[in-house]
């Protein structure tokens, strides 16, 4: 058994390497398409969004105070707010519903 979790080990190792290699060998001109540079400019902020989203929803003991949460600090971070007021608002809006839940 532990001679095989090593080998997982090392495949999954040599296949990480090789997705971050392959783009950097195959691709050695500067993008110019319009469309590509675009979608790659995002993929970043989907990144994070696609692994924050979730986390916020469920880090509240109900998944309403956490919506609500989400809700309220995407307006005001909309609206143009600092990141300590929408902070504040939100963990505010959490504390509100628990209360009121309780």
């Amino acid at each position: 058994m532990n001679r095989n979790v090593y080998l997982y080990i090392l495949v999954m190792a040599g296949v990480t390497y090789l997705i971050r290699l392959l783009p950097l060998t195959l691709i050695k001109k500067e993008i110019k398409n319009v469309y590509i540079k675009s979608f790659l400019y995002y993929v970043p902020y989907v990144t994070l969004s696609v692994m924050t989203f979730p986390a916020i929803l469920h880090a509240t003991a109900s998944l309403w105070s956490g919506a609500a949460a989400l809700t309220v600090a995407a307006a005001l971070a909309y609206r143009g707010k600092s990141l300590f007021q929408v902070s504040l608002a939100g963990c505010g809006a959490v504390l509100v519903l628990e209360l009121l839940m309780v």
